[in-house]
């Protein structure tokens, strides 16, 4: 099943079953709010979640785009990406976590045929504020789906203090024999849906007080999904990276690990400059200049001639569409080139710096320190030059 069908499949699931799509929200998150990006499709519905009501009503569906710098130092591992698709549905105060469990359960057996036996569950186990989730274990316990109790995994928060609750982890299984163990004892489990059953608020104290009302809110990752159904070792290898498959080989010849950064960050790239941000040395610019940067570091490791001139702009105008971004890919194109050419002139006088004599051994923490506050090389880019 293609990346569109899952999509498609997942939102009309959820319209026929009384959901409203909500359009997905950009990037960037609300003027006030202390996160960078959003991270997920219920960053944007907070109010709602919280007891505001929602203008189109208490079961909503969306495909919302989500970046997660957490997620950078990962990325080349099978099931990571920075800029990604959730697909997300809730329940603002309507109906709660079992009917959300029975319905996933059903869209991922029937909607996307997914064999029963290649599921396994993880719910919460209880802890010394409130007990363990007996409605979830007592679903997937009628449904045939072996349940595996945890207490960390399984409690969901967005911070310190907030919305919260416990959550029913779905899992598919990607090994090459019968399915074995448990999510929490073997990667071979891969998380592929959230179900979180969001009843308390969490206070400065650590205490728990009851929420106006009670929500659902569960969220899946598209392209993790694509690529399992599509039988992929990797997100790397489903339809959305066919482009740069057939693509960037030719251009830059590059061994899988360089492949799959330098693809990640250069459709993030793309992504965050289709939602407006520009490079810059703070912030939201800042996680920008970071993404490009790591690129050009790894395209220029074998090659220094290597530049982004040479990306095809159809790469580009293939990821604004596949994020339903309305931007000109020659403009994004030109801030990736603007990018470049200050890297050059960073480059350039960070060779310059580091020729001096003080810096002919090897550097230590105040060396670093010295260098970013004084000169403005970053340690990632100081520690690269002293490679070369």
């Amino acid at each position: 099943m293609r990346t569109d069908d899952v999509i498609r499949t997942f939102t009309e699931f959820y319209e026929d079953r009384g959901h409203r799509r909500i359009t997905g929200s950009s990037l960037l998150p609300p003027p006030g709010d202390p996160v960078l990006f959003t991270t997920s499709g219920m960053h944007p519905l907070i109010p709602y979640l919280e007891g505001r009501p929602h203008p189109l009503g208490r079961r909503l569906v969306n495909v919302q785009r989500c970046l997660r710098t957490t997620d950078l130092e990962e990325v080349g591992d099978p099931t990571h990406l920075t800029v990604f698709q959730m697909l997300g549905t809730w329940s603002l105060g309507d109906y709660e976590g079992p009917r959300s469990l029975e319905w996933g359960y059903e869209l991922l057996t029937e909607g996307f045929g997914i064999d029963p036996r290649m599921l396994y569950v993880t719910v919460f186990g209880g802890d010394e504020r409130t007990g363990p989730d007996t409605g979830s274990r007592e679903v997937w316990e009628r449904l045939g789906v072996p349940v595996e109790e945890t207490v960390e995994d399984n409690w969901w928060d967005n911070g310190p203090t907030g919305p919260c609750g416990p959550d029913s982890e779905i899992f598919l299984w990607t090994g090459d024999t019968p399915p074995r163990s448990t999510p929490t004892t073997d990667e071979r489990w891969v998380e592929v849906w959230n179900h979180v059953t969001m009843r308390y608020r969490c206070l400065d104290d650590g205490s728990l007080v009851p929420l106006p009302q009670r929500n659902v809110d569960t969220g899946l990752g598209v392209e993790r999904l694509s690529s399992l159904l599509q039988g992929r070792t990797s997100v790397f290898d489903c339809d959305v990276f066919d482009p740069w498959r057939r693509l960037l080989p030719g251009l830059w010849p590059l061994d899988e690990p360089s492949f799959r950064v330098v693809g990640d960050h250069l459709r993030s790239s793309v992504v965050v400059v289709g939602d407006g941000v520009r490079p810059s040395n703070t912030g939201r610019g800042y996680v920008l200049r970071r993404l490009l940067r790591r690129v050009l570091t790894v395209l220029r490791r074998e090659d220094p001639t290597r530049t982004l001139g040479d990306l095809p702009v159809e790469l580009i105008r293939h990821t604004l569409d596949h994020f339903r971004q309305d931007v000109d890919p020659s403009h994004v194109r030109q801030v990736l080139l603007d990018e470049e050419l200050s890297f050059d002139r960073l480059l350039e006088r960070g060779r310059k710096v580091l020729s001096r004599p003080r810096f002919s051994g090897p550097l230590d923490e105040d060396d670093l320190h010295y260098l970013h506050d004084t000169h403005g090389l970053p340690r990632e880019l100081v520690l690269g030059l002293r490679e070369q």
